[in-house]
């Protein structure tokens, strides 16, 4: 099986420390080119990683590359237009989350992918663990019946970054996020977009479920964007849903998740933090099946869907289950959610 041809636009922080690096160490990746705005930066980390494809325009790269698949880690407000053109040019692609900053974009992303055949994949890193794949197929086989409840609870300590300082992990490196993505609140700034979609991936994905309207309060950050994040909500089948997010969880406590889940039958718990977690699925009827996750398998890692992606260029089969109908669901959810914020009362999803 010959290794996948792959290409990144967007070559910030993110892809220098984990995209690239990740594509690297994987048999089943060939990362023959790179395209950014900034052509110093091309050329600079092109000669650091020995990447022969250099670029400013993404066009010219999907016209000469022919690239069986392209990562999107371009600011969040400018995810849309590299994503359907890959799509256009016959690639799956890999897509920063969030997938897009507008309900109409997620949708017309999760159009387009389904008219060209390809895989748009988001990389929340959570949803691509044994214990996601679990947790979904007990929803799938009916253990908990029908899902009528959900709380979903995500903390980042970020707290530098939605404020707009520099991330204090990042001192030493070359590359640093920068606040007109984070912390800047016509830019897709704040807690919403950048950490909650991990978590309302998760949920999504693994209960199986739509919006269809949310209420939202939020809390500022010094910068202007959301801090803080209360919202509930109803999903298309009449569920409700609980959502929470916050960014000021101290350093040395890090990324936590707390997600449950209450169907007809039973109920599903899933929880995260420092490297330690656990998954349990019990039953009315006294059956209980629970998981311990292995010392640092709860650890966020963000590689791990860059090689299933890498695997999927390559023409591997693998499960997706943050497919472009996820990023749609979440993209429509946060929309709501930011537009609620700003109205004061509850907003149709989608709407």
């Amino acid at each position: 099986m010959m290794a996948g041809r792959i290409g990144i636009v967007g070559i910030g922080w993110w892809a220098t420390i984990n995209h690239i690096p990740a594509l690297k160490a994987h048999p089943d990746a060939d990362l023959v080119a790179i395209c950014d705005l900034d052509a110093a930066r091309v050329e600079s980390v092109g000669t650091e990683f020995a990447i022969a494809g250099r670029y400013t325009d993404l066009g010219a790269m999907l016209a000469t590359e022919l690239l069986d698949g392209l990562i999107v880690s371009t600011p969040h407000v400018a995810h849309t237009a590299p994503t359907l053109a890959g799509l256009a040019a016959g690639a799956h692609v890999l897509v920063e989350k969030p997938m897009a900053t507008t309900a109409a974009d997620g949708r017309a992303i999760a159009q387009a992918a389904a008219r060209a055949g390809r895989e748009v994949m988001v990389p929340t890193a959570m949803s691509f663990t044994r214990f996601t794949q679990k947790a979904a197929q007990a929803v799938r086989q009916g253990r908990i019946g029908s899902v009528r409840h959900a709380v979903c609870q995500m903390g980042s300590a970020l707290d530098d970054l939605f404020a707009g300082a520099p991330m204090a992990e990042t001192k030493d490196h070359a590359i640093r996020p920068p606040a007109s993505t984070w912390a800047d609140p016509a830019r897709a700034g704040g807690y919403g977009w950048g950490q909650l979609s991990h978590a309302l991936g998760w949920l999504v994905h693994v209960a199986d479920i739509r919006f269809a309207s949310l209420y939202c309060l939020d809390g500022k950050s010094p910068a202007g964007v959301d801090y803080y994040d209360a919202a509930v909500g109803r999903t298309t089948e009449g569920a409700t849903v609980s959502l929470s997010g916050a960014s000021t969880v101290p350093k040395q406590r890090g990324l936590h998740f707390d997600i449950r889940i209450y169907g007809t039958e039973g109920m599903i718990f899933f929880a995260s933090e420092s490297g330690r977690g656990r998954l349990e699925i019990s039953r009315f009827d006294g059956d209980e099946d629970s998981a311990v996750f292995a010392p640092g398998e709860a650890d966020y890692d963000g590689a791990l869907p860059v090689q299933r992606f890498a695997e999927l260029c390559a023409g591997r089969a693998v499960e997706n289950p943050a497919d472009a109908e996820v990023g749609a669901r979440v993209t429509e959810a946060l929309d709501a959610m930011y537009r609620s914020a700003a109205s004061g009362r509850a907003e149709t999803v989608g709407g």
